[in-house]
């Protein structure tokens, strides 16, 4: 692998004086095929040889003159894979040297491992500095280009290397005559070779050797997002082949000891199987298009293996759970899925899981990625809408057809209310043997945060922005509609509340707006609300009608976010998300550090602090009253319960504003929060920066369990009451204030919204769910 300084300074003199080379043997190769075939051949061919000498010699004249035209074919291509490799090599090495030159104009250092940092830390800048301000965005954008460099050229070096080596070929006594027109061309070559021998390592089925399957795996992760690889595999093997292999590897009867011995290179394989075909399924080849009609009209039929009979939408969901497959096809297969369904459960008389049930033979093993066994092939299908945002919320804002070959019949389903409402989901074999529908909830968790954020639900944080659209917004309306409506969806939904928790840190914004109104049941935001995400020109993101109107009402907004904080992850999600809000929009409607300002500047800021110690004290009241409800009062499970409802301050630390978006929890699948305002150097930074760590060691001891209940949750409320106005300790304390005005702003702001949380218990707040 070619590292950042090696494609910055690599000396490409040689290679240019290879390719002038061997253009040279090109050309006198060509003189030297024509009298080959032209002299040496015409003769042969024309000579009235008889006997064993015409036997021998015409064959070894022939023979001769075509190595001459093999070894130009040969020489041809070495050439023209030399030629394009230092075309690559040229224009990564150029892309990184302008880099390097515009980085220090933009106020970034790139070292010479290819890293980037501060040009100057602001730590280190001197008062009066007035040069560039690098925000997070500008590095990662860096980051970007380098690394979009560095590939380039490692890409065309493993390409030209493997080219090469094919061409030089084991045979000393013969040209290949192997023919390659450029780069692309060998590029192409090598992924249909891969491709096959992918698909004769598919041919062993499960009686492949471990080291097969490593092969196999290795295949697929060298060719990783290659479209031409995936299409050709995919067509190699067939949908029903597919199906029929990954079916045949979860039988557990016909004695194969992979699924005993190796679960690892299974799982990897697993991954690896699905993310080929879902790279696949983004070509629209007329081939290609047939494969996933044929996918979705072998989904009803049952795969018969030895021991098993599993349905093809079984199998085939679950090589669906990772990777992003084409929007189209996820909703044809979508539909075709709950259409057969619904047909098979008598439209719904029967329980889901009736559906699924094998026709003949042992119980499958079609999961190897945890959690459940892969029977319910809703459960793949949801991860596979959780990793493509624009098919989840266009799934769930649209009716699905159940009858699409009735003209007749006009019979539609609503697919959120199906999946939120009204299907039991299957109870599933997890990990340590019990039966849960855990994996189902969770799943579905996953497609409704794509569908509302907009990202993948476990996409990587970095370099993410705020994408939301009214599209979005729509879903995440039926989810505020139907998870605040009534505690028993969130608590009867096992494993959804982590994904509740994240919906709705990412509209804190406008869960917020809607706290602001004094009217449970309106729908007009407060004018000159300081809430909301709006565009560049002062509008909403969702359209004209909620430049003022809200996407839910306050009394929604209460119950949902009562509900979800019942919840100890919903409630951690939620307060980080709103603490974090809170200092953003103080960023933005507070009279910025060092101006003047009087009584009427800070109107603004009141009400978002106030609004956040509200918001906070809904969550906290929720909370406490749920872990009331659950544990018995001075039990060990109470205090401990009790004790967590202060651990959310931990998600705040290390958080970092990016593109708008705050990452709380950071790497894969990490909690995003609007922000009102992208700053660095303000309120958000200061706190990040200092308040978090400062509180997270609050909470490390345990001498709160000594107490009891009662007195343990006074204390409790008093510390979520003390977190609620750390915000505005932080914009009081913000870089640039004067020592009398961070006074008086600590004294006007934090003193005058300290009773706000007194507004918490005027509110209706959602009872409590009492387990059955």
């Amino acid at each position: 692998m070619l590292k950042f300084d090696q494609v910055l300074h690599a000396r490409l003199g040689g290679l240019k004086e290879a390719v002038t080379v061997w253009t040279e043997t090109v050309s006198k190769l060509e003189k030297t095929k024509e009298k080959a075939e032209n002299g040496l051949r015409s003769k042969a061919d024309k000579a009235d040889w008889k006997g064993e000498n015409a036997g021998v010699t015409q064959a070894f004249v022939r023979k001769t003159a075509k190595e001459f035209g093999d070894a130009l074919t040969e020489a041809t291509s070495i050439r023209n894979i030399l030629r394009d490799a230092e075309g690559e090599f040229k224009a990564a090495k150029s892309a990184l040297e302008k880099l390097v030159e515009q980085a220090p104009g933009k106020g970034i250092r790139i070292a010479p491992d290819g890293t980037v940092s501060y040009l100057i830390h602001p730590d280190r800048r001197s008062k009066d500095y007035d040069g560039p301000e690098p925000e997070q965005a500008d590095f990662e954008a860096m980051r970007s280009s380098i690394k979009a460099a560095v590939d380039r050229a490692n890409e065309a070096d493993d390409i030209a290397s493997r080219a090469l080596r094919a061409l030089v070929g084991k045979d000393r006594n013969n040209f290949s005559g192997t023919k390659y027109d450029s780069l692309a061309a060998a590029s192409k070559a090598q992924d249909a070779e891969d491709a096959h021998t992918a698909y004769e390592l598919y041919k062993k089925g499960d009686d492949a050797t471990p080291q097969e399957i490593d092969r196999l795996n290795a295949l697929f992760k060298d060719n990783k997002k290659d479209p031409y690889f995936a299409e050709r595999f995919a067509l190699e093997v067939g949908p029903k082949g597919s199906m029929e292999y990954w079916a045949d590897m979860g039988d557990p009867s016909d004695g194969s000891r992979l699924g005993v011995d190796h679960r690892d290179k299974l799982k990897e394989l697993q991954q690896n199987w699905s993310l080929t075909l879902a790279t696949a399924t983004h070509s629209h080849s007329p081939e290609m298009e047939q494969w996933k009609a044929d996918v979705i009209k072998a989904g009803s039929e049952p795969v018969q293996t030895r021991g098993t009979s599993p349905y093809g939408f079984q199998v085939m969901s679950n090589l669906m759970r990772v990777g992003d497959y084409d929007d189209t096809f996820l909703r044809d297969y979508g539909n075709g899925l709950v259409a057969t369904e619904r047909r098979m459960t008598h439209d719904g008389r029967l329980p889901a899981d009736r559906a699924w049930l094998q026709t003949t033979g042992m119980p499958s093993h079609l999961n190897w990625q945890g959690g459940d066994l892969g029977k319910d092939p809703m459960i793949g299908f949801m991860e596979a809408l959780g990793h493509n945002p624009k098919a989840s919320t266009d799934f769930f804002n649209n009716d699905i057809d159940l009858t699409p070959g009735d003209g007749k019949d006009d019979k539609k389903l609503d697919p959120f209310d199906y999946f939120s409402k009204d299907r039991k989901w299957p109870e599933e074999l997890d990990d340590k043997g019990h039966l849960t529908r855990e994996p189902g909830y969770d799943a579905l968790g996953h497609a409704l945060e794509a569908a509302t954020t907009g990202h993948p639900y476990d996409a990587e944080t970095e370099g993410l922005g705020d994408v939301r659209t009214k599209e979005n917004a729509e879903v995440m309306q039926k989810v505020v509609e139907r998870y605040g409506s009534d505690p028993k969806y969130m608590h009867e939904q096992p494993g959804i509340d982590d994904s509740l928790g994240k919906m709705g840190a990412a509209y804190i914004d406008e869960l917020n707006r809607s706290l602001e109104t004094d009217s449970d049941t309106t729908m007009e935001e407060k004018k000159n609300s300081p809430f909301g995400s709006n565009d560049a020109k002062g509008g909403s993101r969702f359209g004209d009608e909620f430049d003022t109107g809200l996407l839910w009402n306050r009394g929604d907004a209460v119950n949902f976010m009562g509900i979800v904080s019942q919840s100890e992850t919903g409630h951690s999600t939620l307060s980080a998300a709103e603490m974090i809000y809170t200092t953003s929009v103080l960023d933005e409607v507070g009279p910025k550090p060092g101006s003047s300002f009087d009584e009427r500047d800070l109107t603004d800021a009141r009400t978002t602090l106030r609004i956040g110690s509200e918001a906070q004290g809904i969550m906290d009241e929720s909370r406490m009253a749920q872990i009331d409800k659950d544990y018995e009062k001075d039990s060990e499970e109470h205090k401990k319960a009790v004790g967590k409802t202060t651990e959310w301050v931990k998600f705040g630390v290390g958080a970092a504003a990016a593109g708008g978006v705050v990452a709380l929890t950071g790497g894969a699948g990490g909690v995003l929060v609007p922000l009102a305002a992208e700053t660095v150097g303000g309120a958000v930074v200061t706190f990040i920066g200092m308040e978090a760590d400062d509180m997270a060691e609050k909470y490390e001891k345990d001498e709160m369990l000594k107490k009891k209940s009662d007195d343990l949750s006074d204390e409790a409320l008093a510390m979520g009451k003390e977190n609620s106005l750390r915000p505005g300790i932080a914009y009081a304390n913000a870089p640039g204030w004067s020592e009398k005005d961070r006074n008086y702003l600590d004294e006007t702001l934090v003193d005058y919204v300290r009773d706000a949380r007194l507004h918490a218990r005027d509110n209706s707040l959602p009872d409590p769910y009492e387990k059955k």
